[in-house]
C-alpha cells in the first residue's frame, strides 16, 4: 500500500490555487447581523429600524439587510421623491452604526410598476446603495448577495446576466471556502403548505434549483432569506436555509403567524457557526 505524504499534497493544492488565481484564507471568529424586511415607509418606521440597531450585540462586526428595505413600489409617482428621501434617511440610520452593511434588495425597493421598463427597475436602490447583487470576503468567509427580485414571464428568478456573473465568482473561489448566500426571494420555503396546505412555486424565485447547483462541490454553509415575514430553518443537503422573519413583522402590526418582529444574530467559529433570531 503507497502512502501518501500530506506535506506534498498540500503543497500541491496550494500550487493549484495559486496558479488559477484562488486564494484560500483560513476561516476566522466573527458574529454579524441579518436584518430583513424592514418595510420602512413613515418616520415612525425610520426610528423603529433605529431602535432595532441599537439592540444589536457590541460583537456584531457588520450587518446584512435581506430586502425590502423601503416601500416605494406601491408609491404614486408624484410621490417618488419622498421615496427617495427615505432611501437617504436609511442610509443615514444605518451609518449611524459606524459598523459596515451590505444591503440586498427586495420587491418593494422597485420603483413602482408604471414606471419600470425592464432597465431601472432598481435605479432609487442603486443611487442609493450600489449594486444589487455583489460579492464580499470577510475574515476567510464568502458571502454572495443576490438580486432574486428581478422577472421574467412575470415570476422572480435570477436573470441570465447576473447568472453568469454568478458562475464566474464560482469558478474563482475555493472549494473548501465557506459561502453564505442572502436572497430576499427564498430559495426553499414552506409558507403556502403550512399556512394554506397547499404547494406552489409562489414566492421562491424560478431558478432556485439551477442556482443552488452551482454550488454542488462548494462548501455552501448558510442561505439567509427575507421576503416571508416568517421563521423557518429548513436544512438540505448539508446547506442550512433560514427565512429570518422580519424587523417589522406583520408590517408593522405585531406578530405575523407566531413569528415575532426581531433580526437575525450568526455566531461564526471557523468553519462552524450557530444562530439566534432576537426579538
Amino acid at each position: 500500500m503507497v502512502k501518501h505524504n500530506p506535506i506534498i499534497r498540500l503543497t500541491v493544492s496550494c500550487l493549484f490555487l495559486m496558479l488559477f488565481g484562488i486564494k484560500t484564507v483560513q476561516a476566522q471568529d466573527f458574529k454579524f447581523a441579518f436584518l430583513t424586511d424592514m418595510h420602512t415607509h413613515s418616520d415612525s418606521t425610520l426610528g423603529q429600524v433605529a431602535q432595532r440597531l441599537k439592540l444589536l450585540s457590541p460583537q456584531v462586526e457588520f450587518i446584512m439587510s435581506g430586502g425590502d428595505n423601503v416601500d416605494i413600489d406601491n408609491l404614486k409617482n408624484t410621490d417618488l421623491p419622498l421615496g427617495e428621501k427615505r432611501f437617504k434617511l436609511l442610509k443615514d440610520v444605518f451609518e449611524h452604526t459606524k459598523k459596515p452593511y451590505h444591503m440586498a434588495i427586495g420587491n418593494h425597493d422597485r420603483l413602482p410598476r408604471d414606471l419600470r421598463n425592464g432597465k431601472n427597475d432598481f435605479e432609487l436602490f442603486e443611487r442609493t446603495f450600489g449594486q444589487t447583487y455583489y460579492t464580499f470576503d470577510h475574515k476567510g468567509w464568502k458571502f454572495i448577495v443576490l438580486n432574486s427580485v428581478e422577472v421574467q414571464d412575470n415570476q422572480y428568478i435570477i436573470g441570465e446576466q447576473q447568472f453568469a456573473w454568478l458562475q464566474g465568482i464560482i469558478n474563482s473561489t475555493a472549494k473548501e471556502q465557506p459561502i453564505v448566500i442572502v436572497s430576499h426571494v427564498p430559495f426553499l420555503s414552506v409558507y403556502y403548505p403550512v399556512l394554506e396546505g397547499r404547494y406552489t412555486a409562489a414566492d421562491t424565485f424560478t431558478n432556485q434549483k439551477q442556482v443552488f447547483d452551482l454550488f454542488k462541490e462548494h462548501n455552501l454553509k448558510l442561505v439567509l432569506q427575507g421576503h416571508m415575514h416568517l421563521y423557518e430553518e429548513i436544512k438540505v443537503k448539508g446547506v442550512q436555509f433560514i427565512t429570518a422573519g422580519a424587523v417589522s413583522g406583520n408590517w408593522w402590526q405585531g406578530s405575523f403567524e407566531g413569528t415575532v418582529p426581531g433580526h437575525l444574530e450568526v455566531d461564526v467559529k471557523g468553519q462552524n457557526f450557530s444562530w439566534k433570531y432576537l426579538k
